[in-house]
């Protein structure tokens, strides 16, 4: 099926809205793992040297581990430092699909393609406050229960590889969803607001720590209305959608982030989204 299609669909869930559901494991980089484990522990179970989030569901402890797009297909391990006890999983390859976008040639947007110096410095000073609100470690149980955070088309999937002006840019990191300026975001989850800013490429930005490492993010955003600190419910509106920093139009691009790693939004909500943005058929 062609990805044009593919995201018609997928769409008609965005749309008519889906249920929350718990993490779906796909072994892929972007993906996640779900590994059974003995005992739930906060603090003491490790992917490459980074906390990993474990939840309890139907009797049974699971850690839930996001897979960088870096990552090498084979075998990888889960380390318990408390026991010493290892957890392996098996990462299988992936082709994401390339996208091409063209920026209209204005001053503002050649700028977004090649950066000045002063965008560079402001740039540079931007990842590390972004960086650190991603680091964002909370001993609690975490909420992995999600729901949509908006409601419009399905514009870009994850993991497309980008070119802007026909330059190769980073991996898509999120889900984008389009709908007109001024859409309702809602927190897809309880948690807490780590971080609200107005960033060079991403545009007015909202991050919410959902628990132990699991953290999402939203951006382009035309109005944010939460503040660092806030507690938020499943459900409640903290954002407008926008058109803010390198875009071509008004759409909430939606990130999800496992132990301080980029991973697919819509293992979050449902495997059937995924099968129908990303099978190459």
């Amino acid at each position: 099926m062609k990805l044009s299609n593919l995201l018609i669909l997928s769409a008609c869930l965005l749309l008519t809205g889906v249920a929350h559901a718990f993490p779906q494991q796909q072994l892929v980089p972007g993906g996640i793992a779900v590994v059974k484990i003995n005992e739930g522990s906060m603090s003491t179970l490790y992917y490459e040297s980074r906390k990993v989030l474990t939840v309890s569901k139907d009797n049974a402890w699971f850690a839930i581990v996001g897979i960088p797009l870096s990552a090498k297909t084979g075998k990888h391990v889960l380390i318990d430092k408390k026991t010493s006890q290892h957890f392996t999983f098996v990462v299988a390859d992936k082709d994401y699909p390339a996208q091409y976008i063209t920026l209209k040639k204005t001053a503002k947007n050649k700028r977004m393609i090649n950066p000045n110096k002063m965008d560079m410095d402001r740039i540079s000073a931007e990842r590390k406050t972004l960086s650190n609100a991603l680091a964002t470690w909370s001993n609690q149980p975490a909420h992995v229960d999600f729901i949509l955070p908006a409601h419009g088309r399905l514009s870009s999937p994850f993991g497309l590889k980008r070119f802007f002006n026909k330059q190769a840019r980073n991996p898509h990191s999120g889900l984008d969803i389009a709908a007109a300026k001024g859409a309702p975001v809602q927190a897809p989850a309880n948690g807490t607001v780590v971080d609200v800013g107005n960033y060079f490429f991403n545009g007015n930005t909202v991050l919410v720590d959902h628990g132990q490492g699991l953290i999402s993010g939203y951006f382009h955003l035309s109005k944010t209305l939460v503040g660092i600190g806030d507690k938020v419910s499943q459900g409640q509106k903290i954002a407008e959608i926008g058109a803010t920093g390198r875009v071509t139009g008004p759409h909430l691009h939606w990130n999800v982030y496992l132990n301080k790693t980029k991973v697919d939004p819509a293992y979050f909500i449902s495997d059937h989204i995924h099968q129908l943005t990303t099978n190459k058929k």
